[in-house]
């Protein structure tokens, strides 16, 4: 449930709240506390409307769709570490080489190893690889034959 402060200090900066909210046992006790109560009752207006609705749709597709890949295909549901720390620095990390996947899709029409090897003799895949390791002159013959991934077919 969306915390009355929160809720109140979003309209105070003048911010259109859409926080959904769970649904709760009981009825709330809004005795002296008539500005968050009606900060609330308008956030709860917006999310049941149509723009609420549709947020709430986008919110499915496009951010729980992409933690539900990461944890089901990408194996986080069955993260091993001890300390809660080093859990959300594995979580930090599998989620940014996901979005980087996902960049690097939009950018080269390829956002793995294998979507790569289709596109093998790129320029921009070799300076790419110079950038991150540094350690290959580009255009050199060690470069072409021994960083470059051919295509077999």
């Amino acid at each position: 449930m969306a915390g009355y402060a929160v809720v109140k200090r979003m309209k105070a900066y003048g911010v259109r709240s859409y926080i959904p909210e769970k649904k709760q046992k009981g009825r709330r006790n809004w005795a002296g506390k008539p500005a968050e109560q009606q900060a609330v009752y308008q956030n709860r207006r917006r999310v049941r409307g149509g723009y609420g609705k549709s947020l709430l749709r986008r919110r499915g597709e496009l951010v729980e769709r992409s933690f539900a890949h990461c944890y089901e295909t990408g194996g986080m549901r069955r993260t091993h570490l001890r300390g809660h720390s080093n859990i959300l620095k594995r979580q930090l990390v599998h989620v940014g080489a996901f979005n980087l996947s996902l960049i690097l899709r939009k950018v080269l029409g390829a956002g793995t190893p294998r979507q790569w090897k289709d596109l093998a003799g790129t320029p921009f895949l070799l300076f790419i690889y110079y950038l991150l390791v540094g350690k290959i002159a580009i255009g050199s013959q060690e470069a072409e034959s021994q960083y470059l991934v051919r295509n077999r077919s």
